[in-house]
């Protein structure tokens, strides 16, 4: 025996946050997948499994994170939009990224704004379509479509997994 109270471990700065994000529930996984899908790298799956596990709506949860990370998407977009390559690259998007984005992109249109839930280059395709000048409407239709299945894969995963245990 110690012969105190135990120590409390201090938590990292993500740790602070993805806890906070969990407190506001349905609001904080809106938040999270928004800063997932925005430039910023973030997990709000992390956030989603807990949230599940907790026992809030599925369904719910999923919308929000669809919503959120499609409108982080699409901020991605709008960056894309100024047009700027150097302002792109200072944010974390490489040039091979934006070529790579620009080569799958080649001779398609807003519709492969679906595939913007793909890791690395999710954001490098968003940006390229705001280059493009896409139609915005097709494109976050498009990318919100994606994004969902992506979370219903995720989710569904989770619980597939859980049943093993």
């Amino acid at each position: 025996m110690s012969g105190g109270p135990p120590k409390k471990v201090p938590r990292t700065r993500m740790e602070s946050i993805t806890q906070f994000l969990i407190d506001w529930g349905y609001w904080g996984l809106f938040l999270s997948a928004l800063i997932a899908g925005s430039v910023l790298p973030f997990s709000s799956e992390a956030v989603m499994v807990v949230l599940v596990g907790m026992g809030l709506d599925p369904v719910w949860c999923i919308v929000a994170a669809a919503l959120g990370n499609t409108l982080g998407g699409m901020t991605c977009y709008w960056i894309g939009t100024l047009g700027k390559t150097e302002w792109i690259t200072r944010l974390g998007v490489s040039t091979r990224q934006l070529a790579r984005a620009r080569k799958f992109l080649s001779g398609r249109g807003a519709l492969m704004a679906f595939f913007a839930f793909l890791p690395t280059i999710g954001e490098a395709i968003a940006i390229v379509l705001g280059l493009m000048r896409s139609n915005v409407w097709l494109t976050s239709g498009a990318m919100l479509a994606g994004k969902t299945l992506r979370y219903i894969v995720v989710l569904a995963t989770f619980q597939g997994a859980l049943t093993l245990f």
